[in-house]
């Protein structure tokens, strides 16, 4: 046991951590970093933080034995994310990144039947399709979580324990290696929804897969099954779901046993493909979709997701062609009421919605 040594004025009795081997003082002074090392005080301005301290809503936190695991905690809703969620994964990602006694992260979701399923897409019709603008500024944070996978310098696992759509797609992308259930699927759905998938897919997807067969993926929104995942390169993996666990286990060890700086520059060096492409457009992509939740699309597509029926895809063709709008839900702002002086009413109006009169053709 090294002698008793002064903190901050202050006596603390020395506790052996048989984790690091060395001699840290009781309390709070494992968690903030002070440690003596032959009777000398070391400080750290990176502490290791206990993953049960976060107190995460949305996603579980584990720590344990040099890996970190971080859980998609939304089974009811195929574990899509919220922007509290990409709030809390952001997070998690940081902490992990910078805690050094973690030396790899595992990225899965709970259950049996999602990993992710992107966006939550009743949060986007109640809230984003109703402030555009607000748009804007989920992007930047769903960039930042993106981003938050992309740079932890440490080898990033996604555990596909169910099916990965639309941004659970570009999620497990952005992660450096992947290991799928044999019973589950992939998929994009951007053109589905009234959505692009440029945030991460339209990126990455032409890397992984070549681009007839990223083209195929984005244009036609089909699953792509677990084998066919892995023919395409798309997941390193595909095991049985009961040898889930034991395949991801087996890399993350093998991870583990490689020098952590040696492997966080050949992660700098292997993102260089993704970072060009990802920098030079997400910013544009961020634009255009705060943009495009101003029209019709959108508005459809979710709202038809939530009504659990299908989009008027060929109703929206037949108006176009027919000359009428597509960009409004109810035509361009035409009309101006002769009555109350009401501007900016739209074509199809045949009242006035500020005085009720009729309006004139």
């Amino acid at each position: 046991m090294a002698r008793r040594h002064n903190v901050a004025g202050r006596d603390t009795a020395p506790l052996e951590c048989d984790v690091c081997c060395v001699t840290w003082h009781k309390g709070r002074d494992h968690h903030t970093g002070t440690m003596v090392r032959k009777g000398k005080p070391y400080m750290t301005l990176f502490p290791s933080i206990p993953a049960d301290e976060f107190g995460f809503q949305d996603i579980l936190y584990e720590k344990k034995d040099l890996v970190a695991t971080i859980t998609l905690n939304r089974p009811k809703s195929y574990n899509a994310y919220t922007t509290n969620t990409l709030k809390e994964l952001i997070t998690a990602f940081n902490d992990a990144s910078s805690d050094d006694r973690v030396g790899v992260i595992v990225y899965t979701g709970a259950g049996d039947k999602a990993f992710c399923t992107g966006g939550d897409v009743k949060e986007y019709a109640e809230v984003y399709t109703q402030r555009p603008r607000d748009y804007w500024k989920y992007m930047g944070l769903f960039s930042g979580y993106i981003e938050a996978i992309m740079k932890t310098g440490k080898v990033t696992i996604a555990r596909l324990n169910g099916m990965a759509v639309g941004g659970g797609n570009e999620s497990q992308l952005a992660c450096d290696l992947a290991v799928m259930a044999d019973d589950t699927f992939i998929s994009q759905v951007g053109t589905s929804v009234g959505s692009v998938a440029c945030g991460g897919a339209t990126q990455w997807l032409p890397l992984l897969v070549g681009d007839r067969r990223a083209r195929e993926i984005l244009f036609l929104n089909q699953r792509i099954d677990a084998q066919k995942a892995l023919d395409w390169g798309l997941v390193n993996r595909v095991v049985p779901r009961d040898q889930l666990d034991e395949s991801v286990n087996e890399i993350a060890q093998i991870a583990i046993d490689k020098f952590p700086e040696c492997t966080r520059y050949t992660k700098a060096q292997l993102n260089y493909w993704k970072d060009l492409s990802w920098y030079g457009t997400v910013g544009h992509a961020r634009d255009w979709l705060s943009t495009h939740f101003t029209s019709l699309e959108p508005y459809e597509g979710m709202t038809a997701f939530v009504e659990k029926r299908q989009p008027r895809f060929r109703e929206l063709r037949e108006m176009a062609a027919e000359g009428k709008s597509t960009e409004f839900l109810w035509g361009p702002y035409r009309h101006t009421c002769a009555e109350c002086g009401a501007k900016g009413i739209p074509a199809e109006f045949t009242w006035c919605g500020a005085c009720g009169a009729k309006l004139e053709e």
